[in-house]
């Protein structure tokens, strides 16, 4: 069985940081691009971030230029979401997902239905 199993999330002051990770266990994702979305209550999801699958290529939405990092370690079959300088609006639920495409080199991440495994989302609170 194919999981994504977020973890990391909490409540944070803001101007504070929190790293999320992604474990994914029952295959590996080594050669799959793989995204970070967010939820907040009342809104559609949205990109955050994503990375290539050889990792030489990061994107991230507007909201988190500069200030969220995304990387990956292939061989934990894993993929990190480093927030740092989080604001109130970045409250929401993040998921992980992996990329449907085996090598996927497009330039196109943002599509929430170019991913075909979802992790359940870990709860981020970020406190004015």
């Amino acid at each position: 069985q194919v999981q994504l199993v977020e973890s990391g999330g909490g409540l944070v002051q803001a101007g504070g940081s929190l790293r999320l990770s992604c474990a994914a266990s029952g295959r590996t994702f080594s050669s799959y691009a793989r995204g970070w979305f967010r939820q907040a209550p009342g809104k559609e999801r949205e990109f955050v971030a994503a990375i290539s699958w050889s990792g030489s290529s990061t994107y991230y939405a507007d909201s988190a230029k500069g200030r969220f990092t995304v990387s990956r370690n292939n061989a934990k079959n894993t993929v990190y979401l480093q927030m740092n300088s989080l604001k109130p609006e970045d409250t929401a639920v993040y998921y992980c997902a992996a990329h449907q495409k085996l090598f996927y080199s497009g330039s196109t991440y943002t599509y929430s239905d170019d991913y075909n495994y979802w992790g359940q989302g870990t709860q981020v609170t970020v406190s004015s």
